[in-house]
């Protein structure tokens, strides 16, 4: 889980034990703490951007088993977990930024809707980096533009938007990461 409020530093993290290093960073990648495994195996850090490349390239380099597996850990988006409170913390707290958790009748059928075509025609979930979205119309604007795309179109963009989220999450634990911008 990333905590609130513990900033590392890069000599910090430096200094780390795997095993420390591990429970502070393997939640920066939703339940695959592998990527914070392979990441720690890069150290020393020349600086805190090198962290986020480091965690980056195990993502962009690992095998293709690995990268889906990756995707298919990410819940839907307003869907069942979501409503149900079975999240982990870091998605329950990016979901209900946009109110993702507290879903009128006709937005959980739109979002169920959605969530079941994409998973239907994509065979994993939509993943878009909420923390830089406004309202929850901008995720449904994207859902319905993106489940024109091809196969191999939105494997990259889930995992484009994965390393958003990645960021983001890293830069609540890390000095000198700035999150990205919406």
């Amino acid at each position: 889980m990333v905590s609130i409020g513990l900033m590392f530093s890069l000599r910090t993290i430096n200094a780390m034990s795997g095993t420390e290093f591990m429970k502070s960073f393997s939640a920066v990648y939703e339940s695959s703490p592998w990527v914070a495994q392979r990441a720690s195996q890069m150290r020393p850090f020349g600086s805190a951007e090198d962290l986020f490349s480091g965690m980056r390239r195990s993502v962009d380099e690992a095998s293709q088993a690995d990268q889906d597996a990756l995707i298919r850990a990410h819940p839907d988006l307003g869907g069942k977990l979501a409503r149900a409170g079975r999240l982990t913390a870091d998605s329950a707290r990016e979901q209900s930024r946009l109110g993702l958790d507290q879903l009128d009748a006709a937005d959980y059928a739109a979002f169920d809707s959605l969530n079941t075509a994409y998973r239907q025609r994509f065979d994993f979930p939509f993943i878009i980096c909420v923390g830089l979205l406004h309202d929850r119309h901008q995720i449904l604007d994207a859902f319905r533009s993106r489940i024109g795309n091809t196969q191999e179109q939105e494997r990259r963009q889930a995992l484009d938007q994965i390393h958003l989220i990645a960021r983001i999450r890293l830069s609540a634990l890390v000095e000198d990461i700035p999150a990205p911008e919406s």
